[in-house]
């Protein structure tokens, strides 16, 4: 099996059964998403402790199996990282997703890098890449507590 291959086995697998689908009890952080331009929609829910541990994090939501497949990983690699670790980590995905060749991260194990990776296709689609950066800008505005609709056309 090739790396595309291994790379597209991840996003189906990730978007037909989605890590983390639902609401997180005692969720104390949460923020809404959505991408006009597909139709994607997600709620991230966060549950933050004492030391801005995310002791859990969930998702709600609706869209094609890049946004889910994007959430679903997301919340996988997030879960038990404190806060600045989260937000360094969805730095590096970004700006991975938009020009960078590999993903920087010191936060992140290998394997989890791999996963992350998965996502680096879309790049070669720029329609796509907003079904994949979703969830992850959706997450800031949650730890961020903004309390306003994370909408993909107004982000650069």
């Amino acid at each position: 099996m090739n790396l595309k291959e291994l790379y597209q086995e991840i996003i189906l697998e990730h978007g037909k059964n989605p890590r983390n689908l639902g609401k997180t009890d005692d969720f104390n952080k949460d923020a809404k998403g959505h991408n006009p331009l597909c139709g994607d929609n997600v709620h991230v829910y966060l549950k933050l402790n004492g030391q801005k541990i995310v002791e859990d994090i969930s998702f709600e939501g609706s869209g094609c199996a890049i946004s889910m497949a994007s959430a679903s990983i997301m919340t996988d690699l997030i879960k038990g990282k404190n806060e600045h670790e989260a937000k360094e980590i969805v730095e590096d995905f970004l700006g991975m997703i938009k020009e960078n060749p590999k993903l920087n991260s010191e936060n992140l194990k290998e394997d989890e890098k791999t996963k992350l990776m998965c996502l680096s296709g879309v790049k070669k689609y720029p329609m796509r890449v907003k079904c994949a950066t979703l969830s992850w800008h959706t997450l800031i505005s949650a730890i961020d507590n903004t309390q306003e609709e994370i909408n993909t056309e107004k982000l650069d």
